[in-house]
């Protein structure tokens, strides 16, 4: 994995188990809107992963085309 998406990764797992511990947190305080937010930041962590790794494979493979 190279530092390109790295970080992106990083922050998609940070908002990943964030937004589990808010959706936890609705469901044991029976805080519907906070289970919502909570499966937002999981989503959001997701996309983030996501580009992470995208980046990671484009600078792969320009680093490959050189």
């Amino acid at each position: 994995m190279s530092d390109k998406g790295f970080e992106e990764n990083v922050k998609g797992s940070l908002d990943k188990a964030k937004g589990k511990a808010k959706e936890e947190y609705g469901e044991m305080t029976d805080d519907t809107s906070k289970e919502i937010e909570g499966k937002k930041d999981q989503v959001k962590g997701e996309a983030k992963k996501i580009y992470g790794d995208m980046k990671d494979k484009f600078s792969d493979d320009d680093e490959d085309n050189r």
